[in-house]
């Protein structure tokens, strides 16, 4: 697509039709919900590493990065066992929780925030300098679309684009309205040399933890973006060439409804199957804690380490509870390597099968 420049944000639209209010009540309503249940969660950030990786390992699919579950999970406790691809969602992930940090401790999202990140998840693709870029139709190796080509526009697209992300009064509407916004921004201008898709989609979590909707970032939205994936590309291309916003923002607004519903139902799912855990542990074992239930459930791949260092015991002491809970069918314990590693097996089901 030549000669198509990106506006400046906000957009020049109604973006409060009757449509997008509808799909915005339900994605808020859904959004809520999801919220409200992880915080009945005790220690509701053991969850971040646990979905975190799904929505690297998705976010990657899209880009056509593709890795299973289980090299994943390895990849994230020891990189030196991981395939390339595991090692990108393990980056992905890393740059989530980078990201986090960030909007948690400053509450803003800059552009060299946002370059941070993107070195993380795809490094040394700095911010494109040279012209000639262009997104082409993978089968037919048509151009579809010709992204901003000069430096000095780049920037001055995301100073535009960062002012937007942080002022709320630059465009008084609500948040998840912005989101679908922000996500077509940044795609349009696709600042990057490589990354820029699942850079793009880690800002909307991000986005809606800084705007306080939600508290942790688990929202699995790339996993609606491959499961409709074509209608996420032709939307992206018709705000272009059609200025058709308010198709592309309801479509988002149902994609938040619709993940936040299925994300509730897995989080429930964890939650009575930490419960389950807690009661077959405490009633068997004297070594009962709360705090080895959480790193039982920080991820479905546990190791002799992270008992001795989180629950501060003795290697042998940390290596005898492991193996307790695997005689009794609590953890599965697999030989990868010259390491022993302990899978909590019905928690990697229930994520697998999310």
């Amino acid at each position: 697509m030549e000669g198509f420049q990106v506006p400046l944000l906000p957009p020049n639209i109604d973006c409060e039709t009757i449509a997008i209010l509808k799909a915005l009540n339900k994605a808020s309503r859904a959004l809520g919900q999801l919220k409200g249940e992880i915080s009945k969660i005790p220690n509701s950030r053991i969850l971040i590493d646990t979905l975190i990786l799904q929505e690297a390992k998705d976010s990657n699919e899209i880009e056509n990065i593709v890795t299973t579950d289980d090299e994943m999970y390895q990849a994230s406790i020891d990189e030196t066992i991981a395939s390339i691809t595991a090692k990108e969602a393990v980056n992905y992930a890393k740059g989530i929780r980078l990201g986090l940090d960030i909007v948690i401790n400053k509450g803003l999202l800059t552009v060299n925030d946002i370059k941070t990140i993107q070195a993380i998840i795809s490094p040394n693709h700095p911010i494109r300098k040279v012209p000639g870029t262009v997104l082409k139709n993978p089968r037919t190796q048509e151009v579809v679309y010709t992204p901003p080509q000069n430096y000095n526009n780049i920037l001055e697209l995301l100073s535009n684009f960062e002012t937007y992300v942080n002022d709320p009064d630059f465009h008084s509407i609500d948040s998840l309205i912005k989101m679908p916004i922000i996500h077509y921004q940044f795609e349009s201008i696709h600042p990057f040399y490589d990354g820029n898709g699942r850079t793009g989609r880690l800002l909307n979590i991000l986005y809606l933890v800084q705007q306080n909707l939600l508290d942790i970032p688990v929202l699995y939205l790339s996993s609606y973006i491959i499961q409709n994936k074509s209608d996420y590309y032709r939307l992206l291309q018709e705000v272009r060439t059609k200025n058709a916003w308010e198709e592309w923002i309801v479509w988002m607004l149902i994609g938040v409804e619709k993940t936040a519903k299925e994300t509730i139902v897995v989080v429930n799912n964890i939650k009575k199957l930490m419960g389950e855990y807690k009661i077959e542990i405490k009633s068997k074992f004297s070594f009962y804690s709360h705090d080895l239930i959480n790193i039982l459930f920080k991820h479905p791949y546990t190791k002799i380490d992270f008992l001795e260092r989180e629950l501060k015991i003795h290697r042998n002491t940390a290596a005898s509870y492991l193996n307790n809970l695997a005689d009794e069918g609590l953890l599965t314990k697999v030989k990868i390597g010259k390491s022993n590693y302990y899978i909590n097996a019905p928690l990697l089901k229930l994520l697998k099968e999310r």
